[in-house]
């Protein structure tokens, strides 16, 4: 799979993470019908690599497209291995390479990545450490294309478009299609959220960065709301969308995942309209020029690209009209996860509530503000706002530490 944490590989990239020289196509990619064989070739690579490494293999899992049925693809098997520490290549490199195992290429900076190809079958066997990023990644894409059609046909159509142009390296191909399988990835992310959807709404109500800190810096951006249609942006169980209601907006609240549209019907639904609607694609039902004020309470963080969803908002709105939204605060995301590169764009991962894996990007504030002026807005404020009073007794743990440390930043930007 292409990385979803970085930009697309120069040609120098591709060079050197390749052992040897990195094959050259200058041609089309050649897709396959899908072969029902192909689970039963992974079946002998994994019987043959668990002879080899023992114990040492710790996980072995057939990924990408021929692990999908019905799925069209290049007739390579990819198997995911992992194994204690992939950077300790003495640990398992020789013993595959005694048995017929070749060692393409290696990445010990990107995930400690190596990949060998087999003996006898054409495999692409990715090795990873225990901590690497891309192991859930794998799996949400592989199940999302197993349990949803539409998914599948998709991301078949935009493989067999790409495959149909002339690429110099395979990995332009593969790189090539990042966006959309960033897009079925964050679906599925989204729908995860089902699955703790009502830990999450009663953590929301309770937690004071939440209701004494991000939800009144959000209304008091918005401003006079009344009268106005709201669209609530990855609104979850609604507590914004009722809080903007309550000044008499007119709410339309959309989210991702339906466990959280279905909560926030339950507790809002007298007072707001919710939708279940994936912002990274066009929201078909709402209409041109219709919505006056736009919120996006910590959401847009957990997208990789803005342009398109801001391109959607920019539609939608009137002119004149505000985007207000908040993200976290980039200072605070470098310093907290203790990276080196400020000016980089990361793929995070956090526990949210506690237990819950989550993940979203990190970026420069000069990122945000480039992204937000090439969709047509202007800026009117950024805020950093500080807590409200109650959370002095309340919480005084967290009142202290918004008070003196960033945790989120605020942005009022007019179409």
């Amino acid at each position: 799979m292409p990385k979803p944490d970085r930009d697309d590989y120069t040609e120098d990239d591709i060079n050197d993470a390749w052992v040897d020289q990195a094959p050259v196509m200058n041609s089309t990619v050649t897709l396959a019908e899908y072969d029902p064989a192909w689970p039963e070739l992974f079946d002998r690579e994994v019987k043959r690599i668990r002879g080899i490494l023992g114990e040492r293999a710790l996980v072995l899992e057939h990924v990408g497209s021929t692990s999908v049925p019905g799925l069209c693809a290049k007739p390579i098997i990819d198997i995911m291995l992992i194994v204690a520490d992939s950077n300790d290549e003495g640990a398992y490199v020789p013993q595959l390479e005694a048995k017929g195992y070749k060692l393409v290429i290696r990445e010990p900076d990107w995930e400690k990545h190596r990949c060998f190809k087999g003996p006898d079958t054409n495999i692409n066997l990715h090795v990873y450490s225990p901590d690497n990023g891309q192991t859930e990644r794998y799996r949400l894409f592989r199940d999302r294309l197993i349990a949803h059609e539409d998914e599948l046909k998709l991301y078949e159509a935009k493989k067999r478009e790409l495959a149909a142009r002339t690429w110099k390296y395979i990995q332009q191909y593969a790189d090539a299609k990042t966006q959309v399988i960033d897009e079925i990835v964050e679906r599925a992310r989204a729908a995860q959220y089902d699955g703790f959807a009502r830990l999450y709404a009663a953590h929301a109500e309770t937690s004071s960065t939440n209701a004494h800190y991000d939800r009144p810096a959000i209304v008091e951006l918005a401003g006079d709301v009344a009268g106005k249609r709201v669209l609530d942006v990855g609104c979850a169980a609604g507590h914004l969308s009722a809080l903007l209601a309550a000044r008499d907006a007119d709410v339309l609240g959309v989210d991702a995942s339906a466990g959280m549209v279905a909560i926030a019907r339950e507790k809002f639904g007298d007072v707001a309209r919710f939708e279940t609607a994936d912002v990274s694609r066009p929201l078909t039902f709402v209409e041109d020029g219709s919505i006056d004020v736009i919120t996006a309470s910590l959401v847009l963080h957990y997208l990789k690209e803005w342009g398109p969803t801001l391109a959607e908002f920019r539609r939608v709105l009137k002119p004149g009209g505000l985007l207000v939204f908040s993200v976290h605060h980039p200072g605070e995301d470098w310093h907290w996860f203790e990276k080196n590169n400020y000016f980089q764009l990361e793929l995070l991962e956090d526990e949210f509530p506690p237990g819950q894996q989550v993940r979203f990007y990190r970026r420069p504030l000069s990122w945000t503000f480039g992204a937000v002026r090439d969709a047509g807005f202007a800026v009117d404020r950024l805020v950093e706002p500080m807590p409200e009073e109650v959370m002095a007794e309340s919480d005084p743990r967290w009142y202290a530490s918004l008070r003196t440390k960033p945790r989120f930043l605020y942005f009022r930007t007019v179409r």
